[in-house]
């Protein structure tokens, strides 16, 4: 019987000893998975609104075309564009200058239909995503009106600029520039089957300025992945303290084992 309860009593210690042991890893990991995703929260409401920061400072370039090219509104074509060519020629990410009088398009620096420039002029908007409808019918451009009075100019950009915003961010988040019905991502924009995955800590920012959204997250299984590489990282060290408070605590059983003991002896 007395060995039965000995071997009843070191099963007890030894399970003891491996749940004392297991206590820093279990409780390290929770704290790394709530650190993780305290972290990935507080980087998506942070980097939304750099989003809007960066995107606002591009078009706030295009509207300081836009200025230069206001002053010549409501003269004759043939008058101004040699001087809209030479601005479109000293800026390599626009496009092309278009004249706007009484809300109709007369007087562009490319080929490109006036009746869709006109209709964007009249819409009311300020900015939107717009496809080529020359040769290169797959580049996504951007189309930028300033108007003053009866009279106005659209600055036509390439996307390229709102992509290289958006590069800023490589971290994993994944954002995405909404322009009414249209949208853009650093790989893709609208016209792709479906937008990319924004599933884990979304966020979202308008701009006050411009009237565009910006919407990110990150996506689907990413945190999984991020927790399981931190994992791997820290829990060698996890195991270290495990170890050692399993041995401290083995240390402390034995030495009140040997003092019973010592104890026993005596009055014996």
């Amino acid at each position: 019987m007395s060995k039965i309860m000995h071997a009843g009593r070191s099963l007890l210690e030894l399970l003891l000893l491996i749940a004392l042991g297991l206590v820093p890893v279990i409780s390290g990991l929770l704290v790394m998975v709530f650190q993780l995703e305290a972290k990935l929260a507080e980087n998506a409401k942070i980097s939304v609104q750099e989003a809007v920061y960066s995107v606002d400072q591009a078009l706030n370039r295009l509207h300081e075309t836009a200025l230069q090219a206001l002053p010549f509104t409501g003269r004759p074509c043939d008058n101004v564009i040699g001087t809209l060519l030479n601005q479109v020629a000293s800026r390599s990410l626009v496009r092309s200058l278009t004249l706007i009088q009484g809300n109709q398009a007369y007087c562009s620096t490319t080929s490109d239909s006036l009746a869709e420039l006109s209709s964007f002029a009249a819409s009311g908007r300020q900015v939107e995503l717009a496809y080529d409808s020359g040769a290169e019918a797959s580049e996504l451009l951007v189309n930028f009106y300033l108007g003053s009075n009866d009279n106005g100019v659209i600055v036509t950009a390439y996307a390229m600029q709102l992509r290289n915003e958006l590069d800023g961010f490589q971290d994993g988040f994944t954002l995405l520039l909404e322009f009414g019905e249209r949208y853009i991502w650093s790989h893709g924009d609208s016209r792709d089957r479906q937008p990319p995955s924004q599933s884990e800590f979304p966020e979202n920012a308008l701009s006050a300025k411009y009237g565009y959204q910006v919407k990110g997250g990150y996506g689907h299984g990413y945190t999984a992945r991020e927790a399981r590489q931190s994992m791997l990282q820290i829990l060698p060290s996890l195991m270290l303290v495990g170890i050692v408070t399993g041995s401290i605590v083995y240390l402390t059983l034995f030495r009140a084992r040997a003092n019973r003991r010592g104890t026993a002896a005596t009055h014996a």
